[in-house]
């Protein structure tokens, strides 16, 4: 597509999407205070009332429920890094979160509901199912589904800043940011918006005499362009990046850190629509202290930075992708390898060396070569102890072909498609 086409057809998507999730950052919903700021939020609750009186079904997913039952208790920020206080935080702040979106919503004859989500909502795909259809039907009884992850009772979110790793296996949530972009591939909605307070995914416009870089950004042809290594820093305009059509490394690289109130930061927006992107819908990152911005964004003016790609996942390939949690590995030799990436074959016992990590059927796990090397996920159809029986020879299911198939094609996603 040429740059004019690729802006029309942003313009149309998100002119026209009838579904859509928004996700409003802790540095929106809360003040300096550590209480609801009702100048920002009430703009933003009339514009979501606009839309869903235009027609469209919307899911809001907000943060700050652990900074406002912070600031309820009157808790130094430093008390924060307990997880077990940001727990009992969560528990407080979810009610003061709630009952503020009750009274705004309310006044604008919109119905609300509370649904609060752990990782495992995510990883067991039973209740990934399950929760698909709840949410199909508080849609289409025209009510407003308002979600948070359970911070009281997961610790996945909370911990996500001390490692990457819980109990044991890759984390699902990383924030609010993930969150929303696993409800909206789930509900296969048409847009994502992230709201923050920041214009975008900014780049520094570089001064006389800067030295440069390439990255990427988006001209008539490829995606091209410069950004400056700041040599004195803190007077180069900061701008959006307008348009995204890949998340590269370089992208990764130049995203900021958490803010100080939040717990995402400009990586994990990335991360979140890049999982939009794979879904085939388009994702916007804005400023929502901004006035009228979702007005603007869904009138589709050309605002905040906007990921769109032609391309997409299918469901389950997405959920193996970006929702289900890894929760062991298996390394295979050369010769699975080959047969896995290049002749798209299922993975067979005869091809694992060993089995590492305890595992039940149906769960998600890393298969990897020799030296440790990541290159495919799938669901596996057995346990661990019975894959590793399998692979030595010392199974009794060992006869036929259906008992040595381990992972079959068409529940396996490669790293280079992911």
């Amino acid at each position: 597509m040429t740059k004019q086409d690729l802006e029309i057809e942003r313009q149309r998507r998100l002119r026209a999407g009838q579904r859509v999730v928004i996700k409003l950052g802790t540095s929106v919903v809360t003040g300096a205070d550590g209480k609801v700021c009702i100048e920002r939020i009430e703009p933003l609750v009339r514009s979501i009332a606009a839309l869903k009186n235009a027609g469209r079904q919307v899911v809001l997913v907000s943060s700050g429920a652990v900074g406002l039952g912070a600031g309820r208790l009157d808790l130094h920020q430093s008390r924060l890094k307990d997880v077990v206080v940001r727990q009992a935080c969560a528990a407080v702040g979810q009610s003061l979160l709630m009952h503020a979106y009750e009274q705004l919503f309310r006044a604008r004859d919109v119905k609300i509901a509370q649904v609060l989500l752990t990782e495992d909502d995510f990883t067991d795909f039973r209740r990934y199912t399950n929760l698909h259809r709840t949410m199909e039907k508080l849609l289409k009884l025209g009510v407003l589904p308002i979600i948070n992850e359970n911070d009281t009772v997961s610790t996945a979110e909370l911990e996500y800043e001390q490692s990457s790793v819980v109990s044991g296996h890759e984390r699902i949530f990383g924030d609010n940011d993930r969150l929303a972009a696993l409800v909206m591939s789930k509900l296969e909605a048409d847009a994502l918006v992230l709201l923050t307070d920041v214009d975008g995914l900014l780049l520094r416009k570089p001064k006389a005499g800067n030295v440069t870089q390439t990255v990427v950004l988006r001209d008539d042809s490829e995606l091209s362009t410069t950004i400056a290594k700041i040599s004195n820093g803190e007077d180069d305009e900061a701008v959006p990046i307008p348009l995204i059509e890949e998340i590269t490394d370089e992208l990764k690289a130049i995203a900021e850190g958490p803010s100080t109130g939040g717990r995402g930061g400009m990586l994990t927006k990335l991360e979140a629509a890049q999982i939009a992107m794979q879904a085939g819908g388009v994702s916007v990152i804005a400023n929502g202290t901004k006035p009228e911005i979702l007005d603007r964004i869904f009138a589709g003016e050309q605002i905040g930075t906007t990921f769109m790609s032609t391309s997409r996942m299918g469901g389950k390939r997405r959920w193996i992708t970006f929702a289900a949690s890894v929760r062991g590995r298996v390394i295979v030799n050369e010769g699975a390898r080959a047969a896995i990436i290049g002749g798209k074959a299922s993975l067979l016992a005869s091809g694992v060396m060993r089995v590492e990590q305890q595992f039940a059927p149906q769960d998600v796990v890393s298969i990897a070569d020799c030296d440790g090397r990541e290159f495919a996920r799938g669901i596996i159809n057995c346990a661990s102890e019975e894959a590793a029986r399998l692979s030595e020879g010392t199974s009794p299911h060992q006869m036929g072909e259906r008992g040595r198939v381990l992972v079959t094609r068409d529940n396996l996603v490669l790293s280079e498609q992911r």
